[in-house]
């Protein structure tokens, strides 16, 4: 009888959101008419469709802010008449391996489904070079063995206490199979994660406290004549960021960051995950190709505008 009232209770805030290119889940963040999805279902689309649960009215939604780092993006629908009703979020600080958890959502567009599986681990990093990781790197990743398929992404994710612990963003891939899913193998973003970013988007539209620490460059990975990842080759500098501090300069390939060497963009954004804006890192670079500099500045802030 749990199960039955935790979906009696959560199904309801669980939402199906399409777009022109895409379609996915998303869940009523609040009585405002905001609802949380995966920016990856959204992408650029400035305003989507949303079926209410089991079968309720179709509404329009905008979207007032995405964070790609996150994977997270809130919708607003406008008007006092949506009939959304809002899912109560936990603390996923609390979230325990072994823990029952349900997902809920629409995948292959089959709406309203519920799959059962456990907290299988906490505190994972996934996205970026993972298979259909896209642009976000999830530095807490809540892991779990609840199937988890496409038109998920951006549902919910359900303790037995009726409370949503974390939005799925994407399962886990089989390596030389062609990118086929892990059976069993998912992942969530932390509920205390969608909360503070869904805060900040929903009070300014932009997420300007991220947590994240960035080095303020554009940059994508550089390949050795053998077409191996060689490092990050450095495409442009923002004034005043740590790496303009550190001597870096637009051309110059970044090998290396404090004790951690760095051959790709993707090996970058890993080790930077790990670090908070403020500390202070060296960042070890060439500039010819050969010789190996080594500068030190202060992590930025990373933020959406």
């Amino acid at each position: 009888m749990q199960y039955q009232q935790t979906v009696r209770t959560v199904l309801g805030s669980v939402v199906s959101i399409t777009t022109a290119n895409s379609a996915g889940s998303g869940v009523v963040y609040d009585s405002h008419g905001d609802i949380v999805t995966n920016e990856h279902v959204v992408a650029k689309a400035q305003t989507v469709n949303i079926q209410g649960a089991v079968g309720n009215k179709s509404l329009t939604g905008k979207v007032i802010g995405t964070f790609a780092p996150d994977d997270l993006a809130v919708i607003r629908v406008e008007g006092s008449d949506s009939g959304l009703k809002a899912a109560k979020f936990a603390n996923s600080d609390n979230a325990q391996v072994g823990e029952i958890v349900l997902a809920m959502g629409n995948p292959l567009g089959l709406t309203d489904t519920v799959t059962q599986g456990i907290i299988s681990a906490t505190g994972r990093m996934v996205g970026g070079d993972e298979p259909a990781g896209g642009k976000a790197l999830i530095t807490a990743a809540i892991q779990t063995s609840a199937a988890i398929n496409p038109g998920n992404s951006g549902g919910a994710l359900v303790t037995l206490g009726s409370e949503v612990i974390g939005i799925p963003t994407l399962a886990a891939r089989l390596p030389g199979e062609a990118g086929a899913p892990a059976p069993g193998i998912g992942f969530a973003i932390p509920s205390n994660t969608v909360r503070d970013i869904a805060n900040q988007i929903i009070k300014s539209g932009k997420v300007g406290n991220t947590g994240r620490g960035t080095l303020g460059i554009t940059a994508q990975t550089a390949a050795s004549e053998s077409g191996n990842p060689a490092g990050v080759a450095v495409i442009g500098v923002a004034s005043g960021s740590t790496a303009a501090d550190a001597g870096v300069r637009k051309g110059d390939i970044i090998v290396g960051v404090n004790s951690h060497d760095v051959a790709s963009v993707q090996q970058l954004e890993s080790t930077l995950a790990v670090l908070k804006p403020g500390a202070m890192v060296t960042i070890r670079y060439t500039s010819d190709g050969s010789t190996v500099h080594k500068g030190s500045g202060r992590l930025d802030s990373l933020s959406s505008g």
